[in-house]
């Protein structure tokens, strides 16, 4: 960038108030043309009424259009870095959206899942208790039936003593 210089042919010249007036469509900014007017060093030659050296000018403007063009270029990366990292943010962003609502489908259907097997265990736990209290019924039943059937052998077993 600057260094080698540039391929694009410039053409420009000066006016009578020694203007300088680019021809080929490339725009020079009214600071650097009064930088080119400037001397810039003191064994510098110059023609006529202070007219600027032609190779020496063409020279300038190509370093300031190689400036110029590195300047934009560095914008210009600055721009893509920053979209690059904004768009990048928000796939992170979405990416971790979409982790998170994963997650949460995954700990309701977990949660869901316990409740079910909870609610199950305490139907389980109910008709269990239903059981038992029919077999103790059923227990008491029988023991009163065999006390009473004790009751009556004993009381035949007296009756022939």
């Amino acid at each position: 960038m600057g260094g080698g210089g540039s391929t694009r042919r410039v053409t420009f010249e000066a006016d009578e108030n020694e203007n300088i007036t680019v021809v080929k469509g490339v725009r020079l900014s009214d600071s650097l043309i009064d930088r080119m007017k400037e001397p810039s060093s003191p064994g510098r030659q110059q023609r006529g009424s202070g007219a600027v050296n032609d190779e020496e000018l063409k020279k300038r403007i190509a370093e300031e259009l190689a400036l110029e063009r590195a300047r934009r270029d560095s914008e210009a990366q600055k721009r893509r870095l920053k979209q690059e990292q904004t768009y990048v943010r928000d796939e992170f962003g979405k990416l971790l959206e979409r982790e998170r609502l994963s997650s949460n489908e995954h700990l309701t259907r977990a949660i869901l899942r316990e409740r079910a097997a909870t609610e199950e265990e305490r139907q389980k736990a109910q008709r269990f208790a239903r059981q038992l209290e029919e077999k103790d019924r059923e227990l008491k039943k029988h023991d009163a039936y065999y006390k009473e059937q004790l009751a009556r052998l004993e009381e035949r077993v007296n009756h022939f003593f």
